[in-house]
């Protein structure tokens, strides 16, 4: 059911995170948000922050907007991605704490080695249940600050089962299947509240043929079906997003080489998503014929700027890379974001907001080209401008 993308032509948005502000100092921990609300520091830094997030997208002039995951705590490369949801569903506690030769290769000395040493996760130690993740709520704030829509985006239970000790069930799969069964019950809340757009955030099936661990002893068909037992029926009460790329703690790539698509996009197809996402900025548009000749049946996202590199990209280069993509998926299916997050602890607030004023920027040249209405983009506005004119 397409809500947040209905009526528009190369709708502009970003992956999620932002840069917390410096002055947002207060973490949430492991507190349920509600009761997080009730305390009164939290409440004013945490609703001005996701403000700012949400100004910052208006100014820049995109047509989708994102709370910033102003939710996520100041950790170590983005550790809360993880964790927000893992701490929160019923049956997980404790904590483990990473040891090396598990994951991934990094050793000490490496910037992955420390982002993974500092990771805390929970067990399994019982049956899992919902628990108070409160994705509604979380929405409802971010709402309630704009007329935009709001994406809302969360880890996918997959993510979590196969990143967690697992002292209770018998099998792996009956884990994930319960995570899957519990995190699919919020969504339905979070849709059934009003929310435009859910966003699942990067399944394991792009990433089975080269993730070690727990991944390896299922197959993707498996993932697949998991996937989608997790967003049945969503796609009746909302917009439903597959989001994929390839990794981003402490804004730094995983993999030594620039990675393709091309392999799991089969598998991607047979997701009941209405947008898959791919990370295309980083490999210059490497997949897009392939991507445009394999996904017919939903809309997608492209990256045109760059979560890891400090450059701002230019209009110009934002506008080449729609073009290309324009060659293979049309633009009514065509939706233009960031490749990932900018909020993984690596990127500041400012050269953040400047990438999001260039996807717009971009997009706008191609709308013109195009014969489309330009979005406003007030951060572009000469009026405004402090500099006079020579």
């Amino acid at each position: 059911m397409y809500i947040a993308t209905r009526n528009r032509v190369l709708p502009t948005t970003i992956t999620g995170s932002l840069p917390r502000p410096d002055w947002y100092t207060e973490n949430l921990g492991a507190r349920p948000f509600r009761d997080a609300l009730a305390d009164g520091r939290f409440r004013e830094q945490y609703t001005d922050a996701v403000g700012t997030h949400l100004r910052d997208q208006e100014r820049a002039g995109l047509d989708i907007v994102t709370d910033g995951d102003a939710r996520f705590d100041a950790d170590v490369g983005g550790m809360s991605w993880f964790l927000y949801a893992a701490r929160r569903f019923e049956g997980m506690a404790g904590a483990d704490y990473y040891r090396s030769g598990e994951g991934y290769s990094a050793q000490k000395g490496d910037i992955i080695f420390e982002v993974m040493e500092s990771r805390v996760m929970p067990r399994c130690v019982g049956r899992i249940g919902r628990g108070p993740l409160q994705y509604a709520t979380l929405w409802k704030v971010a709402q309630g600050l704009t007329e935009r829509p709001v994406k809302f985006g969360t880890i996918t239970p997959e993510l979590i089962g196969t990143a967690v000790a697992n002292d209770h069930y018998e099998g792996q799969d009956t884990l994930l299947q319960d995570l899957s069964a519990a995190m699919r019950e919020e969504l339905l809340e979070l849709a059934d509240a009003g929310c435009a757009a859910v966003q699942m955030e990067e399944p394991n099936i792009h990433l089975i043929g080269i993730r070690r661990g727990g991944a390896a002893q299922l197959d993707v068909d498996f993932f697949v079906d998991l996937f989608n037992r997790t967003v049945k029926g969503l796609r009746d009460r909302t917009e439903v997003w597959c989001h994929t790329c390839w990794g981003n703690p402490a804004q730094q790539r995983l993999f030594a080489n620039t990675q393709s698509y091309r392999e799991a996009l089969a598998h991607l197809a047979k997701l009941d998503v209405d947008v898959l996402t791919f990370e295309c900025a980083s490999s210059d548009g490497m997949d897009l014929e392939v991507i445009g000749r394999t996904i017919r049946d939903k809309k997608v996202a492209i990256g045109v700027v760059d979560h890891r590199n400090l450059q701002v990209e230019r209009p110009e280069q934002v506008a080449d890379l729609v073009r290309r993509a324009l060659k293979h998926i049309p633009a009514d299916r065509l939706v233009v974001s960031s490749d990932c997050g900018f909020g993984r602890e690596g990127m500041s607030r400012r050269i953040a907001f400047y990438k999001m004023v260039s996807i717009v920027r971009g997009v706008n040249i191609v709308r013109k080209e195009l014969g489309l209405p330009e979005a406003r983009c007030l951060a572009a506005d000469p009026r405004y401008a402090l500099a006079d004119r020579a």
